[in-house]
């Protein structure tokens, strides 16, 4: 995928997150009519998920709680809580939590979601690729 493509893609998955005002309060949504999987990840203080890239899928990330550490590609830096995230398909990416707190973040994956669609190149706990 070239690089226009990718950040053409980047914007349209961000602009595609909005919120909506109601009188009740507000919604914010995500995603419309499109194939994905949606997890809220947890992140102990002190751990941190492995170094990993998929082939057939883009992850969008919202923090929800405190903030968490990110690395996607060559760029790390430590998310506030509602920042949202993307990392394209074959991008490397990570989180972690170097807090003192529980954190959480909401994932939608786009595309075809398969755990064995993990590369690890690197990890804490020794697993084997999934």
């Amino acid at each position: 995928m070239s690089t226009e493509t990718a950040e053409s893609l980047e914007t349209e998955r961000r602009s595609a997150v909005f919120v909506a005002e109601r009188p009740w309060g507000q919604f914010q949504q995500f995603v419309l009519n499109q194939q994905c999987t949606v997890k809220i990840i947890t992140v102990e203080p002190g751990h941190r998920l492995s170094l990993q890239k998929h082939e057939h899928r883009d992850e969008l990330w919202q923090v929800l709680d405190v903030p968490l550490d990110v690395q996607v590609g060559e760029r790390t830096w430590t998310a506030q809580v509602g920042e949202i995230v993307y990392s394209p398909a074959g991008s490397l990416h990570r989180l972690g939590n170097s807090g003192t707190e529980t954190g959480r973040i909401l994932e939608v994956a786009f595309g075809s979601f398969d755990e064995c669609d993990i590369e690890r190149l690197q990890d804490d706990y020794a697993r084997p690729e999934a």
